[in-house]
């Protein structure tokens, strides 16, 4: 072989050299590339299928508003009979609010009753409570309606009319005098599952303006603070004092809606938003002097 052949060897050995290491280098490229393509993919598909607004709305979340919390007494509107149940615990809030009991039709839930300290004082209809007459409080209906009520353990029945606004407790429908409480054997077992039946009303019972009551406190500066704070989204917002016979309360109430109907519609809406056991109550006209708890 001579020296212009063996040179030409050399050239062809040295540029393949180069070329299979370019070749290594490119592989190399390559693989870390498919790796940041793989990435990237996954990176993008987690995106599409909604994890990072999943993460993000997870930040943004914030607690629900609770409603204040008075003591138990308080919670409940205060108490409305000397032999009553105790208030419904917070985990039965969720419970649907109590049917309307319009003209020709029942309403069904438990009854309550109330005498002393009562006995005396003056209704929310303006006449002196007498637990010895056939009267009842009821939160909606009308003044003057005579309704039947009938102990649904036992049968009995009794036949009274409104003069007074109550219960704030839920789950109950109707507090029923001394008098009433006796006729159907409930002064016993203080609280007793009943129906009631319109006898007569002098208007609609379901016509007319009715407010949700949110709270009621013993102190004014915490019945202020609910106010304030639900008066950016709600309007108009109410304290009405009440004197019963243990003391002072401060009841928040809110709205002033047209109709039953409306009214409930909007305590429920009050309940999912904002946490509360709301309690339709009607808007009487004229001041109410009274009021049971």
């Amino acid at each position: 072989m001579n020296r212009g052949t063996r040179r030409a060897l050399r050239r062809i050995r040295r540029r393949t050299s180069h070329d299979a290491g370019g070749l290594v280098i490119f592989v190399r490229m390559a693989r870390t590339n498919l790796a940041a393509i793989r990435t990237l993919s996954l990176l993008t598909l987690c995106f599409l299928s909604g994890c990072a607004s999943r993460h993000a709305a997870a930040g943004r979340r914030q607690p629900l508003p609770i409603q204040e919390s008075p003591s138990a007494t308080e919670a409940a509107g205060n108490s409305s009979s000397t032999e009553r149940a105790s208030p419904a615990p917070a985990s039965k809030r969720a419970r649907p609010a109590d049917s309307p009991a319009p003209a020709g039709y029942t309403e069904e839930g438990n009854a309550s009753w109330y005498g002393e300290p009562f006995h005396g004082r003056r209704a929310s209809n303006g006449e002196i409570y007498d637990m010895y007459k056939l009267t009842a409080a009821h939160r909606t209906l009308p003044f003057d309606t005579v309704v039947r009520v009938t102990n649904l353990s036992n049968g009995k029945a009794t036949t009274v009319r409104i003069t007074d606004r109550g219960p704030f407790i839920n789950d109950r429908i109707i507090d029923l005098s001394l008098a009433a409480a006796r006729q159907i054997d409930s002064v016993g077992p203080g609280v007793v599952p009943v129906r009631l039946e319109i006898v007569s009303a002098a208007i609609d019972p379901t016509s007319g303006f009715f407010t949700v009551q949110v709270g009621a406190f013993r102190d004014r500066g915490n019945a202020e603070r609910l106010r304030d704070r639900l008066n950016a989204s709600y309007s108009p917002i109410f304290i009405q004092q009440y004197d019963s016979p243990d003391g002072v309360y401060f009841r928040v109430r809110v709205g002033r809606v047209s109709g039953e109907d409306a009214a409930r519609q909007f305590g429920e809406q009050l309940r999912s938003h904002e946490g509360f056991t709301p309690f339709v109550v009607r808007l009487d006209e004229g001041p109410v002097t009274g009021g049971n708890p």
